[in-house]
């Protein structure tokens, strides 16, 4: 047995060629199931969001819970609260246990608790098993994007991580076309189909811990802790998956690191709020103004048809097909430019489109000049760039912050964006559609497109230039050794 090292002796040093061999690796087969066992989270979260919105009218006309609009918002609210609290928890414990455990525990959290939910027997136990299915949900956020940030070649970086954000509207899909069958009376008492809706998402959940078996810990936190051996045979692997062999005589970049367990707290938040303060400005506006843009209008959305245009609750799925369509196709067709016109022109382009084409939208809607049919049209142009904004927002704050510290800074300026944004959204905006005016609502819209605007002039002015950049260049790891 090896003795310990004396406590005055100086730390290790590693020199290590891993981030650079990750970087220079072709797209292979291995980064296809790297986007589909890590990527599906964002399908269930948009399935889970989709289906709490489009069975809204189902919990109102519910003989066991007898909704109120306010108390919808509330469960809605209940969502990123969980979601809050989870992904700052669970983001502590990934940077400190690595990002497998933790994308296996939180989807075990999410699978358990969204299943019980279906069972939900009055409000309030159907706010705390919503709380906790979102607990699980903003888990995975940060131990899934920090992984993929880790594992993605720094030159698609951009353009992959908005198509798996992207992705969560695929989910809203199924969750549309789930809600059109479950809450339709000529098949399933609604009763019944709103409880079938939620076992959808738990099913899914199995499906995700199958795949995620072949995924491997991020060879780049295996490095920061001190298991350089391990990171290289991982990389090696996927060379050797991928077909890759390396040119005769290829010398790349080296990284030399200082490895350490944990990085204490008191470091974090210097270096996010005096080394970094420019880009936490940066991460906390963009998470903030999207996450009011967002969840008040999406989460709500149910309410503005079957209130305002007495949309039947089963066929709501209907409407939001097209309204998921736009989403994802904004970050699948341009999300590339985020690669080659690059990050800080992108996110300011389309967050000050977002705002206007809101204010838009908005006045239209108030002068009460659109079908219900004609504003789902206005939506689908309107997210598809709000959700290549949206989902840059989650690009930067995971890559403009050390690897030491990357699912902590995800899970702080997620909480604080969304805790703001997403919690106060839904409250906001069910009480603006309680009292029946649009002009109400319109001035909800306002408020969201505001924010939209702050964030784009911020972004021009202080967003990274990261595209095509190693992670190292782009946020030097604070054990880093010159």
């Amino acid at each position: 047995m090896t003795a310990p090292a004396p406590r005055d002796a100086a730390p290790v040093v590693i020199e290590t060629d891993v981030p650079a061999r990750l970087d220079r690796l072709p797209w292979s087969r291995f980064h296809t199931l790297v986007v589909a066992a890590l990527g599906i989270t964002w399908i269930l979260d948009g399935l889970e969001v989709t289906l709490a919105g489009s069975v809204s009218g189902a919990l109102k006309e519910s003989p066991a819970l007898k909704f109120t609009n306010t108390e919808i918002g509330l469960a809605g609210a209940a969502y990123i609260a969980g979601a809050v609290l989870g992904a700052v928890f669970f983001g502590w414990l990934t940077d400190r246990l690595g990002r497998k455990k933790l994308f296996t525990i939180t989807v075990l959290v999410y699978l358990s608790a969204t299943a019980a939910t279906a069972f939900s027997w009055n409000v309030w136990s159907f706010i705390l098993f919503r709380f906790l299915t979102g607990m699980g949900i903003g888990g995975e956020y940060t131990a899934i994007n920090s992984t993929i940030q880790e594992l993605i070649p720094a030159r698609v970086r951009g353009w992959t991580d908005l198509v798996i954000n992207g992705s969560f509207w695929i989910g809203a899909a199924l969750g549309a076309l789930g809600s059109i069958v479950l809450l339709d009376p000529a098949w399933i008492n609604p009763e019944y189909g709103w409880r079938l809706a939620f076992f959808i998402g738990a099913a899914l959940g199995l499906v995700i811990l199958f795949l995620r078996q072949w995924i491997p810990e991020s060879p780049r936190w295996l490095i920061s802790h001190g298991h350089p051996e391990r990171a290289a045979a991982i990389v090696a692997d996927i060379e050797r998956r991928a077909g890759f062999v390396p040119p005769v005589g290829e010398v790349l970049p080296v990284t030399r690191l200082r490895p350490r367990a944990a990085t204490p707290l008191g470091e974090v938040f210097r270096t996010l709020f005096v080394a970094h303060r420019e880009r936490a400005l940066v991460g906390l506006a963009l998470m903030l103004s999207q996450a009011f843009f967002y969840n008040a209008i999406f989460f709500t959305y149910a309410l503005i048809l079957t209130d305002f245009y007495a949309v039947p609750s089963q066929n709501i799925g209907w409407f939001i097909l097209p309204f998921a369509a736009g989403n994802f196709l904004g970050p699948l067709l341009i999300g590339r430019l985020f690669d080659t016109l690059g990050r800080r022109t992108m996110i300011a382009a389309t967050y000050a489109l977002s705002g206007l084409l809101l204010t838009g939208t908005g006045y239209l809607f108030w002068k009460d000049w659109l079908t219900a049919s004609q504003l789902t049209l206005c939506w689908s142009v309107v997210f598809f760039f709000a959700s290549a904004a949206a989902s840059s927002a989650y690009l930067t704050v995971s890559e403009t912050f050390p690897v030491e510290m990357r699912a902590l800074a995800i899970a702080m300026f997620y909480a604080v964006g969304t805790g703001a944004g997403g919690i106060a959204g839904p409250w906001l905006f069910g009480i603006l559609i309680d009292t029946g005016s649009r002009g109400s609502v319109f001035g909800g819209y306002l408020l969201g497109a505001f924010l939209m605007l702050a964030a784009a002039v911020i972004a021009a002015r202080f967003a990274i230039r990261a595209e095509r950049q190693p992670l190292e260049s782009v946020a030097r790891p604070l054990n880093a050794v010159d």
